[in-house]
């Protein structure tokens, strides 16, 4: 039996194509016609899908070495040639590296979830109407799927991300918010709803929501809040109606947050990848607001309030520590 090394097997030309892609699709900006495109060029040949492959492994396999790199404060910064060819590719692969390392889950695009009957991409919003007493406006990163149990049941699934539902519906259809595996009811109501990170928080901001999780039933009034999670179904609490609904106005407010979290809201509207590498970086608090369009300038604004080093890689990936 002949064994052969497929690295050295693969053209050199499908191996750059496989990091373009590797590189496009883990960039937060894929949309449905690129998922359809990196199908097609994976079908041209088995080299192809085993060219992607053997970069994704790459990605994926150096994370602890380049996080052990980053928590020796000693170590200089990482510096880039000029030259934006292989070495700029393996730049940008150890930056996601030490991204696995931090938070393990590997922030892979779901391509199934690019055909919702509506979504959004990074840093987009947009808004629309289900005829004329139901409109919705969705935030960045946000899939909505429409659902009708039946003909006086209207209703939208929240696969993820966030939206804010205005509803006039008469009192004997209300209308039915889903989002992993609870229901948002109302027929009278303006409520906002997050589902981040298997997470789903509930705002009422006007009239009256009812929220059921898992046989549990929870009322919201306007300025209350719950949080629903595989723990069960949280108390309600007083809501910032300023905070979450600040994104409908382009900004995004932070009151005495974690950096970490900060960050991980920040990388939900802009393209690439910030990653913090410093824990305890990503303990300090923060009391902040920035618009939307300040975004670009937000690593230097933490480098200047917190003295992190930053270290900016192709791709839009920033490591800061």
């Amino acid at each position: 039996m002949r064994y052969f090394d497929r690295k050295h097997a693969i053209p050199g030309a499908v191996q750059r194509e496989a990091k373009t892609w590797l590189v496009r699709l883990t960039s937060g900006e894929a949309t449905t016609e690129d998922a359809d495109a990196f199908r097609r060029w994976c079908d041209q040949s088995p080299l192809h899908a085993a060219a992607f492959s053997e970069s994704k492994r790459l990605w994926q396999a150096l994370g602890p070495a380049i996080y052990a790199e980053q928590q020796q404060p000693s170590r200089p910064a990482l510096k880039l040639s000029p030259n934006l060819g292989r070495r700029a590719f393996i730049g940008a692969a150890l930056a996601g590296a030490a991204y696995l390392a931090v938070r393990p889950a590997f922030d892979w695009p779901t391509l199934p979830g690019m055909s919702s009957d509506y979504h959004t991409a990074t840093g987009e919003q947009k808004q629309f109407v289900l005829g004329p007493d139901v409109t919705v406006e969705m935030n960045t990163q946000t899939q909505i799927n429409l659902r009708r149990p039946s003909a006086d049941a209207p209703g939208i699934e929240l696969v993820t991300g966030e939206a804010q539902v205005l509803i006039r519906t008469p009192a004997a259809t209300p209308f039915t918010l889903y989002a992993d595996g609870g229901e948002a009811r109302a027929s009278q109501a303006h409520f906002n709803v997050r589902h981040v990170d298997n997470n789903v928080c509930v705002t009422c901001l006007e009239g009256r929501v009812w929220v059921v999780y898992h046989g549990n039933q929870s009322e919201l009034a306007a300025g209350q809040q719950l949080t629903y999670n595989s723990r069960g179904l949280g108390r309600v609490v007083g809501a910032n109606e300023e905070q979450v609904s600040a994104w409908r106005k382009q900004l995004l407010i932070f009151d005495h947050q974690p950096l970490s979290r900060v960050v991980d809201e920040i990388n939900r509207y802009r393209s690439g990848k910030i990653i913090l590498v410093n824990q305890a970086l990503g303990r300090r608090i923060v009391q902040a607001r920035f618009t939307l369009n300040q975004l670009a300038e937000v690593t230097a604004l933490i480098r200047d309030a917190y003295g992190a080093r930053v270290t900016t890689l192709p791709g839009g990936i920033v490591l800061l520590s």
